[in-house]
């Protein structure tokens, strides 16, 4: 990991200091998940066997699992793997359930009555990645919510394997979530598939799931098409950013950084400490522990995208992560929990040494996907309501509108919209007469 002292960049040195390696590809992948979009849109399901064959590599018999590869998949599980699962099931539930919102009702004034009612999303796509690891934990943290929310439709895409079927722990955390609708589909060309319907696959109101930058990319695509979809969050290639101080341990550092490097060669890890010597050990400790490592190749790949941050003092990292925003922030510092109160812009935050950024990944309870390339200044990270829509209702009773009619009939006249003002007017006057509802 290169080393910089934050204190000697410039604005612009600072910036590139905190730039995304993904980012940098953007516009060329963009294109590209132009024309696959397209090619979905006009081809359909043809669209989708040709772009897995290119991409993927394999020839899909069929694009929807089917119940025997359901059966099967429940034999390659151990039971040990199934029970983590569970408890990982257990937890997400109890966390997202405590978010269930309640209905508002509101006499705002005599005889007016506001309320704001809420109702699932009719149809949900969730994307699993399965790039250069499956993640039946990403089947977790989508398909719970909105089973909590009670979204009627739930349908999974997740890349295929070499044998053009689907992971087996995916598949059985699917069919754990209550999910049966998944198809063998990945990329850009999943989320077209979700976002525009295919001759067998009927479009999705909204689309959810983090994945590489062609993911993103294709999410950010269909999601300003106003033909295209609503889709959660540009929830990208995995980062973390490690805050610690002199008292922290490399050891525990070096491994929470590698555990996001080995995502995938586009991961970013940045350490910011006060401790020139700690920077050091948690470098001996990343060399170490990469040799231990199967995915070694591509973290050392991510590594070279990364970097540690020499800042002077505590107040001063707090200020790059604000500048930064990562999607996972881990706080080894001395009272951690003072220092939360400084934390703006993060996706997830992790405090002390002994709550490894895994634990959020898998089984803590909170959501894993969460916004990357720095939108969580402004974006927050998946929760029940994201599964959700509100609506409201007004009623008025006729001595509520006589209360508040004035009101909107000197407003509507303020914005010179004289048919608002009359649609209030003209109740008035009957109410004026005697006339009652």
């Amino acid at each position: 990991m290169q080393c910089v002292q934050w204190n000697s960049l410039d604005a612009a040195a600072r910036r590139s200091a905190l730039a995304r390696p993904a980012q940098s590809q953007g516009s060329e992948v963009r294109q590209r998940v132009e024309q696959i979009i397209e090619q979905v849109k006009h081809a359909g399901d043809a669209a989708l066997r040709e772009l897995t064959r290119e991409i993927d590599g394999v020839e899909l018999e069929s694009l929807q699992v089917s119940e025997a590869e359901f059966q099967q998949a429940e034999k390659l599980v151990s039971d040990e793997q199934k029970a983590a699962l569970d408890r990982a099931i257990a937890n997400v539930r109890k966390f997202h359930e405590a978010q269930l919102p309640s209905a508002i009702r509101v006499e705002t004034a005599p005889g007016v009555i506001c309320e704001q009612l809420v109702r699932p999303l009719g149809s949900v796509g969730l994307y699993v990645p399965a790039g250069t690891a499956a993640l039946p934990s990403a089947v977790i943290m989508l398909a719970i919510p909105a089973s909590v929310a009670g979204c009627a439709r739930q349908v999974i895409f997740t890349p295929p394997d070499g044998e053009g079927g689907a992971n087996a722990a995916v598949l059985v955390a699917a069919r754990k979530c209550g999910v049966a609708e998944v198809y063998k589909v990945g990329g850009a060309q999943a989320i077209a598939a979700m976002a525009y319907g295919t001759e067998s696959i009927p479009r999705v109101d909204k689309i959810f799931g983090p994945g590489n930058a062609w993911v993103t990319a294709a999410k950010m695509v269909v999601s300003t098409d106003p033909l295209g979809c609503v889709c959660d969050m540009p929830a990208g290639p995995s980062e973390i950013m490690v805050v610690a101080d002199e008292n922290a341990d490399a050891e525990l550092i070096a491994s929470d950084l590698l555990s996001q490097a080995e995502h995938g060669p586009d991961s970013q890890v940045v350490l910011v400490t006060t401790s020139q010597e700690l920077s050091e050990q948690v470098q001996a400790q990343l060399r170490v522990q990469l040799a231990t490592l199967p995915r070694a190749e591509i973290a050392e790949k991510a590594l070279q995208g990364s970097r540690t941050i020499l800042v002077e003092n505590l107040g001063i990292a707090m200020e790059v992560v604000n500048a930064y925003a990562p999607e996972h922030l881990s706080l080894q510092v001395v009272e951690p929990r003072v220092w939360l109160a400084d934390v703006q812009n993060a996706g997830s935050v992790f405090l002390g040494p002994w709550t490894p950024e895994s634990v959020g990944d898998y089984c803590s309870g909170t959501n894993h996907v969460l916004p990357t390339y720095g939108y969580a200044r402004s974006v927050s990270g998946l929760s029940l309501s994201d599964f959700l829509r509100r609506m409201t209702v007004q009623e008025l009773s006729p001595a509520g509108l006589m209360n508040i009619g004035p009101v909107a009939q000197v407003m509507a006249e303020m914005e010179g919209l004289r048919a608002h003002a009359q649609a209030v007017t003209l109740r008035l006057a009957r109410l004026s007469q005697g006339e009652s509802a």
